[in-house]
């Protein structure tokens, strides 16, 4: 995840804990294996972040810039190049790690990441009656992957968390974004059929909603 130039001891230890808390979670991954993993002592550890909570700050700060850097690439060069680069892989699955935890940490990176993607809306010729929910539903399916890993690497037979089943992943994502599912004709049925629900809905004393996830 390191550049060259970024090999210091404070990059190993962020890395390895980027990599330990996707792994076994924040309260899974102690400082003791995070310093082991970066190859060096827990003293050193507390010494640039002061804690685990701390260092989770600095884990966080750095995914989501780096996230914001991979995307800024791909809004102004329209390349996927960026958002398949070698880290983006364990930077997605450390972000949905941080929403599975019920992180507001997690919440905050998912939300920046829906502020970049209205941004990159506006520079495409999209049309959404409401971009916003457009960029979050479409952060939201993207994510849906990699909180699946389970059931996607039992479905596919490989693991796809390790490249070959990654990238087995990506492509069959990229064919699905790459052609309609719908005729424009289904998609006005649809619509129409949503704006008839929404006003035989309005006036009731209690809507239908969504049941709430109970937390374990």
């Amino acid at each position: 995840m390191s550049s060259d130039s970024d090999l210091t001891a404070r990059a190993r230890i962020r890395d390895a804990a980027i990599a330990l808390f996707t792994e076994r979670g924040i309260a899974g991954a102690t400082i003791r294996d995070i310093a082991e993993a970066a190859g060096v002592s827990s003293g050193l550890l507390r010494h640039h972040f002061g804690s685990k909570e701390g260092l989770r700050d600095a884990c966080d700060e750095f995914a989501m810039a780096r996230i914001a850097q991979l995307q800024m690439a791909f809004t102004e060069s329209q390349s996927l190049g960026g958002a398949l680069a070698p880290d983006a892989l364990a930077l997605q699955q450390y972000m949905v790690r941080s929403l599975m935890d019920g992180s507001p940490r997690g919440s905050a990176m998912f939300e920046a990441a829906v502020q970049h993607g209205e941004r990159w809306f506006a520079g495409t010729k999209l049309e959404s009656s409401d971009p916003r929910a457009f960029v979050a539903v479409l952060g939201a399916l993207k994510m849906g992957m990699f909180l699946m890993r389970d059931q996607l690497t039992a479905a596919l037979g490989e693991d796809v968390g390790v490249l070959p089943g990654y990238l087995r992943m990506i492509r069959a994502s990229l064919e699905i974004f790459s052609q309609p599912l719908l005729t424009p004709e289904q998609a006005d049925e649809a619509m129409k059929a949503l704006d008839r629900l929404k006003d035989s809905s309005q006036g009731e004393k209690e809507p239908w909603r969504m049941p709430s996830r109970q937390k374990d």
